[in-house]
This record gives C-alpha cells, sequence and structure tokens, in this order.
C-alpha cells in the first residue's frame, strides 16, 4: 500500500494545473499506480455549484480536477478534514458521488452517520483491509453545527469502529496536530495509540502541512503526518513531504519505505533521503 499526505486540487494547485495543463501528480504515477492500494487524504472538496464565497482557506476543487486522481490510480481518500464543508452540504454529497463514479472509495465521511463510522474494506489477494477515517475538526470556522456524516476525533467511538469492523487488517487515518509543528501533540498521540491498542495495525497521520517522525507502537505503526503531498503553501518546510510504502505480508505490515519528496510549483517528485522501517 502506498499513503500519501494532504491533497488540495483548489487555489494555487488549480492554478498551476490550468496553466501548465499537467497532472500534479506526474511525477509519482508510476509508483502509486503500482501499489495494490494507494491512498491519500483529498483536503478540498469537489462541487458543481460555484464558491460558496471567496477566501483563501475555503477550497473548491473543479469536477474535472477527479482525474488527477484516477490517472495516478489513487483507490480510497480520507474526506475526513477541516476543509469537507467548504463547499456546504452539497459539496459532501457530490465528492461522494463524483468518487464513487470514478471508481475511488471514500472514508471518513458518508451518506450516513453509521455508514461513515462502518468505514470501508477494500479486499486483495484474499485479505481484507479496512479503513476509518476522522478529523479533529469539520468546521474550518464556517459552521456551527456538527454534521454527523463526518467522523470527528472521538476515542471510544474510534475503538469500537476497530473493533467491530470484518476485517483481517485496519487502518486509521487521522488529521490532527497543530499546524507546522515537527512534533506530534499528546492528543495526536492518545488517539493513534488507542488505535493500536484496539486492534488496528497501522494509523496514517496528516494536518500539520510538515513531516513529524513516525513511531512504532505495540506492533502497530503510527505515521503521525507525512505533511503535504499536492499543496501550494510558501514555507520551506511545508514543501517536502513524505510518501509511505506499506508492505503487508497478509493481515501483517512488515515493511515501511518513506521516500521524501519535493514540492515543486504544488508538484511532488522523489528527492533524496528515503528511509526504510522494519516492523
Amino acid at each position: 500500500m502506498i499513503f500519501g499526505g494532504d491533497v488540495i486540487l483548489a487555489r494555487g494547485v488549480a492554478q498551476t494545473m490550468q496553466r501548465s495543463k499537467q497532472s500534479p501528480l506526474r511525477h509519482l504515477r508510476d509508483l502509486f499506480r503500482a501499489a495494490d492500494i494507494a491512498f491519500v487524504n483529498l483536503e478540498s472538496p469537489f462541487s458543481d455549484q460555484p464558491q460558496l464565497r471567496a477566501a483563501e482557506m475555503i477550497f473548491r476543487a473543479d469536477p474535472a480536477a477527479i482525474n488527477v486522481l484516477t490517472d495516478a490510480g489513487i483507490d480510497i481518500v480520507s474526506t475526513a478534514n477541516n476543509h469537507v464543508r467548504d463547499c456546504g452540504a452539497r459539496g459532501i454529497e457530490f465528492t461522494l458521488e463524483i468518487l464513487e463514479k470514478n471508481g475511488i472509495a471514500a472514508v471518513g465521511t458518508a451518506a450516513t452517520e453509521a455508514a461513515a463510522h462502518q468505514g470501508r474494506i477494500l479486499e486483495r489477494n484474499g485479505i481484507k483491509y479496512g479503513f476509518l477515517a476522522y478529523t479533529y475538526d469539520q468546521s474550518n470556522g464556517n459552521h456551527t453545527t456538527q454534521d454527523p456524516r463526518i467522523c470527528n476525533l472521538d476515542i471510544p467511538r474510534m475503538q469500537q469502529s476497530v473493533q467491530s469492523m470484518k476485517a483481517d487488517a485496519v487502518i486509521v487515518s487521522m488529521h490532527a496536530g497543530v499546524e507546522y509543528a515537527t512534533k506530534p501533540h499528546p492528543s495526536q498521540t492518545a488517539f493513534a495509540r488507542a488505535a493500536i491498542d484496539a486492534g488496528a495495525k497501522l494509523v496514517v497521520g496528516h494536518h500539520p502541512h510538515v513531516i513529524q517522525p513516525p513511531e512504532l507502537y505495540k506492533g502497530g505503526l503510527i505515521l503521525y503526518s507525512l505533511g503535504n503531498l499536492v499543496f501550494d503553501q510558501n514555507p520551506p518546510a511545508t514543501k517536502k513531504g513524505l510518501v509511505a510504502t506499506v508492505t503487508f505480508e497478509g493481515p501483517q505490515p512488515r515493511t515501511c519505505d518513506l521516500t521524501l519528496v519535493d514540492i515543486i510549483d504544488t508538484a511532488p517528485r522523489p528527492a533524496p533521503g528515503s528511509s526504510t522501517l522494519l516492523l
């Protein structure tokens, strides 16, 4: 399996795509397509309606940008993040529709609250891999109510979902932490370790927009923050990210190769500095 961090297909990324007529994932296309399962955090909802209002921190991806994900062979995305409601209720629904139409599973949001907390199962080589996703915030400062179709960070409920999944291995996605912090916040550590305690094999984190160090915990692997993958931020630390290639033997992760990427003009490309973890 291959895991990437934060991906937006809006704002400066959309402008760059329009200018270059190229996919921002073109340099990693072969790497992602070679995986049995490829996962990223999709941080810009798609919408078939105009942007709710012009604001730098409100993201809207044009439906045509779905080609970036399909061309790179992305199989599943987390839609549970602080930008999930940037296009309103219609944005949640349309994003689920366009992903399903293009054969991409979504985790962290669903048509109903129950379905969102059930997660998704992808079967490969006779092994069922279950995915769950959660976010520390769903409003982005734009909503005063909670949408139950979005999975918030809730340790008891997350543990219940991990334990009830009819899967051979469970992977938990965690959108949490402090932006630009290079070390995990205690809330990240508590949530991630609780997922492993409940039986998850792997926790994949994003949101800080910078890389945070991984942790081996009780036989499980925690990737606290992979940093950005496709983004348009300017601070130097936000222009580097990690792509994690996790090799499973059946339900058990055995190795994790961490490939460093440089993000140049919103497009990631492999960089020197890769490492391997033996699990």
